[in-house]
């Protein structure tokens, strides 16, 4: 009875949790955020404005969307990126492109925060991207370094420095999550492909090398006892003596 309920145990334990991480790795690719301005679904987008442009052909975001984020003060955010003074514009195109890349792309779902759908975190910007970012801004000003909360329009009190002094650094300016290889890119010629494709794929196989504990750790505590059948299995089968003989089956076997 053992020796048949193991390899069913085994198949449907690995089929378990070889289904959960194929559907979590399927959920994390090509999917729109659960946000305010984003599409339910990615697809095509001919008439994508300007900077957005590189998504047109599989786009999370819509052509009065990428209109609006273009925009300075954008209806999107009521953000105001000249908010210490006309800023460089090759700078503001690096936040214009930001904002496509979080508008538009199909390609952040491992980075989507579950209790947060309209955010991310940790998106790996590519190093070079993040570089070119802060010269093109370092002697633009602003008048704070964390710029996810705590803006009070009314008071006006902070001071505007350049980005250099509130942020030192290309790191400090990408919260220190940029890194070269596998990393997103915010440019990009759509003619040669869309590369966060396959860095979404490997991180949504990284993250879904686990997606089902439970099942993973039932296969490793009933390991012993697999084993001990399996060996069983192959060195003590038959352990009835046969009719006339005063040797189990299986050791005759093994025998000769």
């Amino acid at each position: 009875m053992a020796r048949r309920l193991t390899p069913l145990l085994l198949l449907l334990l690995a089929w378990t949790a070889s289904m959960c991480s194929a559907r979590n790795r399927v959920d994390l690719l090509n999917v729109c955020m659960d946000a305010k301005h984003h599409k339910t679904k990615p697809g095509p987008e001919d008439k994508l404005h300007d900077q957005c442009t590189p998504w047109r052909k599989n786009a999370c975001c819509s052509h009065n969307t990428s209109q609006e984020l273009h925009k300075d003060p954008s209806l999107l955010y009521n953000f105001n990126l000249d908010h210490c003074g006309k800023i460089e514009p090759a700078c503001k195109r690096h936040f214009i492109q930001d904002n496509c890349l979080y508008e538009c792309s199909p390609n952040l779902g491992p980075w989507i925060q579950e209790l947060a759908q309209g955010r991310f975190l940790d998106v790996p910007l590519c190093k070079e991207d993040c570089q070119q970012w802060w010269e093109d801004c370092r002697t633009s000003y602003t008048c704070k370094s964390n710029w996810h909360k705590g803006w009070d329009w009314s008071s006006g009190e902070a001071t505007c420095r350049t980005f250099e002094t509130y942020f030192p650094t290309p790191a400090a300016l990408c919260e220190g999550i940029w890194r070269s290889g596998r990393c997103i890119q915010m440019w990009f010629d759509p003619a040669q492909g869309n590369p966060n494709e396959e860095v979404a794929r490997f991180s949504a196989l990284a993250l879904s090398m686990w997606p089902c504990p439970l099942a993973w750790l039932l296969l490793l505590s009933l390991l012993p006892y697999v084993l001990s059948a399996w060996l069983c299995g192959q060195l003590c089968w038959g352990w009835k003596s046969r009719e006339g003989s005063g040797f189990p089956v299986g050791v005759k076997k093994i025998l000769t």
